[in-house]
């Protein structure tokens, strides 16, 4: 017989935000040990209840019973089996005793080689539901994401939080089961404040249910969410929610019967720049804030509360007390912060230890300087305004504010940079240089402050690089994975034209004296295109399109979107395949005719030598097609490049087929291989197309 399962650990309050992670595993783990010891089929899916007090699993359709399940052991081979005067071995016959039974009770089969071996085959019943759960349910914690365990009372049991009630039911049976020092039951308890006692589970289907209606619990993770998210946006009226997944996350992983209040705060707290009320009240205080048609913020919020009060005056004016208080002092760190120019704080970064191998980051700020100057040279900008930018950049750093809230710097430096009369150019640029902060952010709006962003990553990299500390595994924890694709989209997606070679070149030039662990450009240049790799794969292309856009290196990371695409149409045409072999032949040649770095095939080529009608028309159709090609480049259009290259398949073929090119004359084999060489030189200016064949 077949019925609904229900396990359910009452906790003291778990993380909030590991709660989902830890509901779906308990419930994953739990469905595919069932799965797996038969009690349930393989499409069986568990529902997650999952809520600050409890995690709980309710799964249809489990068995009481196993199915009975033939066993096969294997024994020795036949011939291995018996002796020579056809009488069991001391191997067959210690197999036999090991199964229970004589060797006459012993059946043949065959091994995956096809050899005869002695075979016993038993039918063994299968366990009960509630003999094999204990050893299930103790096996499954320890899978669970936990990083931390607990330890409670005098036992040795151990969760991420202490565990107090138990209950395991097999529709309407309770089933024993000892775990972590509790013994199961059916009686859990509701909402702390608004169940009236224990809660009685008489049924585990009906368990959702007579929670929500007896104990006052929305178990179910997504129906508080989304409930939430409903009374969130009615509650808002008219004006306008600030959308924040995260915070909603966390919310529902607080409360257990949701109830959304609103509140407000005195306006002349606006005028603290809006990003640190907001920050204030959503990381200290879980609030919604709320904002006007324009984005700006108001003097309303809305609580999440875990309490239905039929008066709620108590609770409004409770939070708004609490607020008011995180508020005044956001106000006062920022009155304080206005009466020292940053300018001035410049000199207090030289006490604040960038890292213990790279000096001070007063220091690092003067690397910042000259680099983002000679980045904004690159880019025809002003220097002056980039140094200046650059020398503010990281003075918010000790600012109070930026203490009580780390994630403000850059945008207080702003703020502040405003009040001290400086141009709203570099102020923005100040706050822009912080720029993709993650993966999805956004990029620098200008110029001046792609040119900050690119100076403050490379830096980084150079140095933490050029000490020894590149990322090793899942560890990185100086962000240089971050840095390096914030390179890359600032690069491909403004784009920019800078030459990355260069670039790494003037960041590992600004240290003085040299880094420790030696000229580290290769290797973060190594580590930039490997990011790049994984940048073009979430774009759709191919490994062969990427090799083929990344070997060589490409210099100007703002093309190779460009070329990516470039390659991606050639390849769908008809020549492409044949001129991809032909491109190989062509390197192998090469390779092994000249060893000294292939330098031969920039040589003059000598027309006169071209003999053979094929090689003439091959140089024909290359003289014609090397200015149009280059044109093409120019203009910023591989497509209309590669696609000229079509125009080589027949010539190629021709020249291969009739053309002798390591032949015994000297003249004729160096000529023909000079050919050769600017012939691939032409192929690939654009992209290597050998990569295309896969």
């Amino acid at each position: 017989m077949s019925n609904t399962l229900l396990v359910e650990l009452l906790t003291e309050e778990l993380p909030p935000r590991s709660l989902q992670s830890l509901g779906n595993a308990f419930a994953q783990e739990i469905t595919k040990t069932l799965v797996a010891q038969g009690f349930v089929p393989d499409t069986a899916e568990a529902a997650v209840h999952a809520t600050p007090r409890r995690l709980a699993v309710v799964l249809p359709g489990v068995l009481s019973r196993q199915p009975d399940r033939l066993v096969e052991r294997r024994g020795p081979a036949r011939l291995a089996g018996l002796k020579a005067d056809g009488t069991p071995t001391p191997a067959l016959n210690g197999f036999a005793r090991s199964c229970g039974v004589t060797v006459d009770q012993l059946q043949m089969g065959l091994d995956a080689k096809g050899q005869e071996i002695y075979l016993f085959r038993q039918m063994e019943p299968g366990k009960t539901l509630e003999q094999a759960l204990p050893a299930l349910l103790s096996d499954v914690l320890p899978k669970l994401p936990v990083a931390k365990v607990m330890r409670w009372g005098s036992g040795d049991a151990q969760f991420v939080r202490p565990v107090h009630g138990l209950v395991v039911l097999h529709g309407t049976q309770v089933l024993p089961v000892e775990l972590l020092g509790l013994t199961s039951g059916n009686t859990t308890l509701g909402h702390r404040f608004l169940s009236k006692g224990p809660v009685r589970i008489l049924e585990a289907a009906s368990y959702e249910e007579v929670m929500e209606q007896t104990g006052h619990v929305l178990t179910c993770l997504e129906r508080r969410r989304q409930r939430i998210g409903e009374a969130l946006e009615k509650a808002a009226g008219a004006c306008r929610l600030q959308q924040d997944d995260t915070l909603l996350d966390e919310v529902t992983a607080l409360v257990e019967w949701p109830m959304v209040y609103a509140g407000s705060f005195p306006e002349d707290f606006l005028v603290v720049p809006q990003e640190c009320l907001i920050l204030s009240m959503k990381q200290h205080q879980k609030y919604f804030p709320l904002l006007d048609d324009e984005g700006r913020l108001t003097s309303r919020f809305l609580v999440v509360s875990n309490v239905d009060a039929n008066d709620a005056t108590a609770i409004v004016t409770g939070n708004e007390r609490v607020l008011k208080a995180r508020l005044s002092d956001a106000r006062f760190f920022f009155e304080q912060d206005r009466k020292v120019p940053l300018a001035q704080r410049v000199m207090r970064l030289e006490q604040v230890v960038y890292h213990n191998r790279l000096g001070s980051m007063g220091l690092r700020v003067k690397r910042l300087e000259t680099l983002s100057a000679q980045i904004a040279r690159r880019l025809n900008l002003d220097e002056e305004k980039a140094r200046r930018a650059a020398h503010l950049m990281k003075a918010d750093l000790v600012t109070d504010m930026v203490g009580e809230f780390p994630e403000l710097q850059g945008i207080m430096g702003k703020y502040y940079a405003l009040h001290d009369g400086e141009s709203p150019d570099i102020a923005q640029a100040m706050e822009e240089h912080y720029h993709p902060r993650f993966a999805q952010d956004t990029l620098p709006e200008s110029l001046l402050g792609s040119a900050l962003a690119l100076a403050d990553k490379l830096d980084t990299l150079a140095g933490i690089f050029g000490i020894g500390q590149s990322p090793t595994g899942d560890r990185d924890p100086f962000g240089l994975r971050r840095a390096a694709l914030g390179i890359i989209r600032i690069l491909v997606e403004t784009p920019l034209p800078l030459n990355l070679p260069e670039l790494l070149t003037l960041a590992v030039d600004g240290f003085s004296p040299a880094l420790p662990d030696g000229d580290p450009r290769s290797r973060i240049e190594d580590f930039i295109l490997e990011r790049m790799r994984g940048y073009l794969k979430e774009r759709q292309y191919t490994s062969d399109e990427i090799e083929s856009v990344l070997n060589p290196a490409p210099v100007r990371l703002d093309q190779v979107l460009a070329r990516a695409e470039a390659v991606r149409r050639f390849a769908r045409l008809p020549e492409a395949v044949q001129l991809s072999a032909a491109n190989k032949r062509i390197r192998n040649l090469l390779k092994k005719s000249l060893p000294e770095g292939l330098e031969k095939r920039k040589s003059v080529l000598d027309a006169t030598l071209l003999q053979d009608p094929a090689e003439r028309s091959l140089h024909e159709v290359m003289q014609e097609l090397q200015p149009l090609v280059a044109d093409h480049l120019e203009r910023l259009d591989p497509v209309s490049a590669l696609q000229l290259l079509a125009r080589l398949r027949d010539p190629v073929d021709r020249f291969f087929t009739d053309v002798m090119v390591l032949c015994d004359d000297e003249a004729l084999r160096s000529n023909r291989l000079a050919l050769l060489g600017q012939l691939e030189a032409l192929m690939n200016g654009v992209a290597d197309i050998s990569r295309l064949g896969g």
